[in-house]
């Protein structure tokens, strides 16, 4: 069974950081790209960051030069480090597996972590 946890969350004042992370579980993690998304109240879900299997990032443009993701296989674990926080970054943030096969493509979710950005 697969599981994917975020944590890290929480209430920032703006111009803070919060490291979110996110761990995974019954899945080969090294095999999997991982990604953060997010999802504000009454809003479309927004791709935040992406790291590829072999280590190379990508950002969406809404939080590029805020934003760190990061990974560590051996502990199946994706970091999403982010700075210079702003009240519209706040959403909640969900982790994302993603691993593309010739036969198939397999997505798996985590919960989500609440993000609130707020003096």
């Amino acid at each position: 069974q697969v599981q994917l946890v975020e944590s890290g969350g929480g209430l920032v004042q703006p111009g803070g950081s919060l490291r979110l992370s996110c761990v995974a579980s019954g899945l080969t993690f090294s095999r999997y790209s991982m990604r953060w998304y997010r999802q504000a109240p009454g809003k479309e879900p927004e791709l935040v960051a992406t790291i590829s299997s072999g280590g190379g990032t990508n950002y969406g443009d809404s939080m590029k030069g805020r934003l760190t993701i990061s990974r560590d296989n051996a502990k199946n674990t994706v970091y999403l480090q982010m700075i210079s926080l702003k009240p519209e970054d706040t959403a909640v943030y969900y982790c994302n597996a993603r691993l593309v096969t010739v036969s198939k493509e397999y997505l798996h979710w985590g919960q989500g972590t609440q993000v609130t950005v707020s003096s």
